[in-house]
């Protein structure tokens, strides 16, 4: 089905993007360069801050900076209202998320929060929520995604990303191959609801995927090239960005993610798990699951359940949930009536059980 109707909506992309080798000691020039504050919370993770700390505040007063910390308890709706209301007496003119996903994801709440500008530095390259608007909320009842705002800029050491354990990376590749099982649900939904689709973001979310299955053989001998996965990362985020929504790099594979989050939480990383949904849900779509499980096994991420500890009822339970997370999303879970016995069998065909 299409529609002739006039479709419009906003695009917010980060003003600046700096990636570089050792270079922390610049974070005071660059956040200067953003806003021109003299505070700003930094929000990060209860052992991240050890590490950075000394630097970053060193690099601040330079710029005559001064910073008030904070520590991202979780990633569950009150933990984030309360980091919100710590930020807000601060005041400050910048907000500025350092860690992994959940600072991130925490910063980039509270600025959107308080109308205050946010920027991202990551530590750890395991998501592509880095230089996108989206934060994951987690929730016993339906674990979702929210927009937020994009951040204003994104600050990268890769000195620092190479530092933290090599799963984060391979999760990183594992929630940028799932864009290629995304893209393809987008194309559903525009073919059978008339919803909008951007070939253009539609396409950098694929190029992002391509990139690393394609070096996945190289990585798998030499190492993953922590640059490479963290500019796919990025671009996946402006990919959706130019969208509008999370649709080029989140589709089915998400919602399972998601499912697992509710019925497994704390089981497996998100990049894992999208990795290993997107070979499940790429078979559904008629697509080469096989080449996408080849090229995790070759980035270092899991490729079934055992990888990440997931027991087997949980596992499909969580496929005849998925489509639940979120029904007005048009992806190939709704052309599919999944049952327990569909999924297990769908399971096993892709040696994910």
């Amino acid at each position: 089905m299409s529609s002739d109707r006039p479709v419009s909506h906003s695009m917010e992309l980060p003003r600046r993007i700096v990636v570089g080798r050792s270079i922390l000691g610049e974070i005071g020039d660059f956040l200067s360069s953003l806003a021109k504050t003299q505070m700003v919370s930094a929000v990060t993770g209860p052992h991240v801050g050890d590490l950075v700390r000394s630097e970053f505040e060193e690099s601040l007063s330079k710029s005559d900076i001064e910073c008030r910390w904070h520590v991202a308890k979780g990633s569950d709706e009150q933990s984030m209202i309360s980091l919100q209301s710590q930020v807000a007496k601060d005041q400050a003119g910048l907000i500025v998320g350092i860690g992994g996903g959940r600072a991130v994801d925490a910063a980039k709440m509270a600025g959107f929060g308080l109308g205050v500008p946010f920027a991202s530095v990551p530590t750890a390259a395991s998501h592509d929520g880095i230089a996108s608007p989206f934060v994951s909320i987690k929730s016993s009842e339906k674990p979702h995604s929210i927009v937020a705002s994009a951040p204003l800029g994104v600050f990268v050491d890769i000195g620092i990303i190479e530092k933290a354990p090599p799963k984060l990376l391979a999760s990183g590749c594992g929630d940028l191959v799932a864009n290629v099982v995304a893209v393809h649900d987008w194309k559903l939904g525009r073919d059978n609801t008339g919803e909008y689709y951007g070939r253009y973001s539609a396409s950098l979310a694929l190029l992002s995927a391509r990139i690393v299955m394609e070096g996945a053989k190289t990585f798998a001998k030499d190492g993953l090239d922590a640059r490479v996965v963290v500019e796919a990362l990025i671009s996946a985020g402006v990919a959706a960005c130019i969208a509008g929504s999370s649709r080029p790099c989140s589709g089915s594979e998400h919602l399972f993610a998601h499912a697992l989050d509710k019925l497994a939480p704390g089981v497996g990383l998100h990049g894992e798990k999208c990795g290993i949904g997107s070979i499940m849900m790429a078979k559904l779509q008629g697509q080469d699951w096989r080449e996408i499980t080849s090229a995790l096994r070759c980035l270092g991420a899991p490729t079934d359940a055992a990888g990440i500890g997931l027991d087997e009822d949980i596992l499909v339970d969580a496929l005849v949930e998925a489509q639940n997370m979120r029904p007005e999303r048009y992806t190939i879970l709704s052309k599919t009536s999944m049952t327990r016995e569909k999924a297990l069998k769908l399971a096993k065909e892709t040696n994910v059980l």
